[in-house]
Order: C-alpha cells, then structure tokens, then sequence
C-alpha cells in the first residue's frame, strides 16, 4: 500500500503523514528531508544553491546520514531546498532513493507513506491513495512564524509570509515536477482544520481503501 501525500509548505502535510504511518503501520518517508540534505551538504561545502551542477554533484554524492541533522529544520535550508530541488539533475538522482523505499518499505512494513510535492504526479503516480493537503499562504505562514518562535529563531511574521509566497511560486512554476495536486488525489484543505481534524478527514477517506485493497 503506497501513500502519497503532497503539498506547499506547512499546509500540515508533514504531520499528517506521519500520523497516517503510524497508525496503519506503514513506512514513513519525508522526501523534502532529502532535497534539505543535498542543499545542506552543498552550503556546508561552500557551494552556492544556484550552482545547478555543484548541486547535483551534491545530490549523487548524498550521505544519508544527514537526514538526522537538526540543521534540516532551519529556514535558510529549506528556502537553499526549494531552490536545487528545481534542477533536473537533482530530482533525477533522488527519484530512485524515493522510489525503492515506497517499493520496498523498511523492517518489512505493509505500505509506505511518502510526503512532498511530486510523490502523487512524479515519484509514485500508481500510489494506491493520494491526498494534496493544502491551506490558505496566510495561515501557513502563521504557522511556520510560531514554529520558528518556539525554535528560538528571531523572525517577523511579514517576511515570513514574503519568503513563504516566492516559495510557493518557485515550486509551483518550476519546469520539472511543479507542485500541483494529482488529477485523482484527495483534496484536503486545512486553513479551519486543526491537526487532529486533518487526521480524521484523512482517516475518513483512506479506510475504505484499504478494506477495499485487503479485501
């Protein structure tokens, strides 16, 4: 049973996906982990996120281990992230990495939950459930400001929302994989939703799947 769940930045996709694996037993992979780890290892490096070959270079050569670091959580790396993740050559060395964990989930698990931006439309377009989780830029951004208070970061909501909005755009207006919803995904909006809502409406839609599928 493959999973994918995908959608912009801090719509709560993160979260769900992770309940969603936790209670069905599954696999549980946060694609933009890797992206974060390949822009991660090239700034530590000294290379520069606009280096579309020091950044694929980064990304063939990736060390697993740095999806541990704390490091990942930082909004400079995620903004370096959205950044390589929109290089071919980037996406191109990752994909595999994607692909066999959902084919092949760790510790023998029945399915997998992967979650990102492309997992319905690119990495597993066949998944048996896709959801794209989405919630209004300013709601999001809310989010993301209390989250990088509670992290000690020194940060004002107004620019928050700016970096969250060029976000969305670079995302959504890349020429590989942009960030859109699948044609048969399940659309979830969580901009009145709390965490625990979210997680019912997804229960809602996935359970019949799944008695289908084992059926």
């Amino acid at each position: 049973m493959i999973v994918a769940i995908d959608g912009p930045s801090a719509a709560g996709k993160g979260t769900l996906a992770r309940r969603v694996a936790d209670h069905f037993g599954f696999a549980y992979l946060d694609s933009g982990l890797l992206y974060r780890a390949v822009a991660l290892a090239l700034t530590a490096a000294g290379g520069d996120p606009a280096d579309a070959d020091a950044a694929a270079e980064a990304a063939r050569g990736l060390d697993l281990g740095l999806l541990d670091s704390p490091r990942l959580r930082t909004d400079e790396v995620a903004q370096a992230a959205s950044v390589v993740a929109a290089y071919p050559a980037v996406r191109d060395a990752l994909v595999g990495v994607q692909r066999r964990f959902a084919a092949d989930p760790r510790d023998g698990c029945a399915g997998a939950v992967l979650d990102g931006r492309d997992i319905g439309t690119v990495i597993c377009p066949d998944a048996d459930a896709k959801i794209f989780v989405t919630a209004a830029v300013e709601t999001r951004a809310r989010r993301r400001h209390k989250e990088l208070i509670k992290r000690g970061q020194n940060t004002i909501y107004a620019r928050v929302l700016q970096e969250m909005m060029e976000r969305d755009a670079r995302d959504s207006g890349r020429d590989v994989a942009p960030l859109k919803a699948a044609d048969d995904a399940f659309l979830l909006d969580t901009t009145d939703l709390d965490a625990d809502a979210a997680f019912a409406a997804t229960l809602a839609f996935l359970t019949p799947r799944l008695v289908r599928r084992d059926g």
